[in-house]
């Protein structure tokens, strides 16, 4: 790929990559923008089948953390770092510190954390090297039960404005993926009344949730087209496809689930077809919320408090959507750049000393 011109067409700042040869690190760090803050992002590890492959997961990811963290009102610019490798074969203390190294090496301008194949040991053996780590031990710690509770807000947002009210009473709710952010998320959604159908790959997570809260379990490849209110997809990403869209017997779509559509016109299908779909980057946004209140010091109702506010700015989504007849990523995407031109010209003011 023109690495050069891809960065150019998306405005992004700054590529590093990161290589040692006794650990076998190679890392790669995207810092796409720095308008509102330091660049905060996850650091995760993959075996990508290509560099390239690499290259364009945390470009698009680091992207992806921009619009997350102007959205969710947060001082934050953006930005993803990949560990390129096995992380069953791969992981190690020398390795993780000697990325620790690199994060320092940029000087507050990347800010990492937990992401997908690393825990908070890894991130400890970072902040060994550097201090431009969250999500630690003993500090804002696990982040689900913040990021479910802002689903929950944004699906309540949503429900509202499709049936005039945010009572969940016997909606039919269709939930994928039940790890600890879609364990949550069916806990808020079974105690406001819905009635709830659930899938995972895994069949212990089903049958805590069918015996906890009484739900009942499909196979995963059913969920999609089960007769339902809400679909709330909280696994991988792109399970919004040509294959999926057809299936969906839903009027709204809002999980927690990153990358939820596999291209942008399947965000215009989705308004085609009368389906209200909520941004992945607006609704899922409570965990970057909760490592933000980390580096302000960490206060849990304050973190609650602004995973709530998701519930506004869904609607504030919604509001673009319809007064510009734009599909709603398209919605999202204007109002968190709306917001980081406007502090961009703030930045323009010279103080006088």
């Amino acid at each position: 790929m023109k690495i050069f011109d891809y960065l150019e067409e998306h405005d992004f700042e700054q590529l590093v990559f990161c290589q040692d040869k006794s650990t076998g690190l190679k890392a790669i760090i995207g810092i796409h923008d720095t308008t509102l803050g330091p660049a905060l992002g996850g650091t995760r590890i993959w075996n990508y089948e290509s560099e390239d492959d690499a290259i364009i997961d945390v470009l698009r990811l680091s992207m992806g953390m921009t619009y997350k963290n102007s959205a969710a009102g947060l001082n934050l610019g953006g930005g993803k770092a990949v560990i390129i490798g096995d992380p069953a074969k791969i992981k190690s203390e020398a390795l993780f510190r000697t990325f620790g190294r690199y994060v320092e090496s940029l000087g507050g301008r990347y800010i990492t954390a937990e992401d997908m194949n690393t825990t908070t040991q890894d991130m400890a053996y970072i902040n060994a090297e550097t201090d431009h780590v969250v999500g630690l031990e003993g500090k804002s710690g696990n982040p689900s039960p913040v990021t479910a509770l802002g689903v929950y807000r944004g699906i309540l947002a949503a429900v509202n404005e499709v049936y005039g009210s945010e009572d969940l009473t016997g909606k039919v709710v269709t939930v994928q993926g039940l790890g600890q952010v879609g364990y949550s998320i069916c806990k808020h959604l079974h105690d406001a009344g819905a009635k709830l159908y659930v899938t995972d790959i895994r069949k212990e997570s089903i049958d805590r949730v069918v015996n906890d809260m009484g739900a009942t379990a499909v196979a995963p490849d059913e969920i999609y087209g089960i007769d339902c209110d809400i679909f709330v997809p909280c696994a991988m990403g792109a399970v919004i496809n040509d294959f999926t869209i057809e299936q969906l017997k839903c009027k709204i779509v809002a999980g927690s689930a990153n990358n939820q559509l596999a291209d942008e016109k399947h965000g215009q299908m989705l308004k085609d077809k009368g389906i209200l779909y909520v941004p992945d980057f607006v609704i899922n946004s409570g965990g970057v919320i909760n490592v933000y209140e980390e580096l302000q010091g960490y206060n849990a109702e304050r973190a609650m408090g602004r995973a709530s506010a998701i519930y506004d700015a869904v609607k504030r989504v919604i509001e673009i959507s319809k007064e510009d007849d734009i599909p709603t990523f398209k919605a999202a995407e204007r109002m968190a750049e709306e917001r980081i031109a406007a502090m961009a010209k703030v930045g323009t003011i010279l103080l006088k000393k």
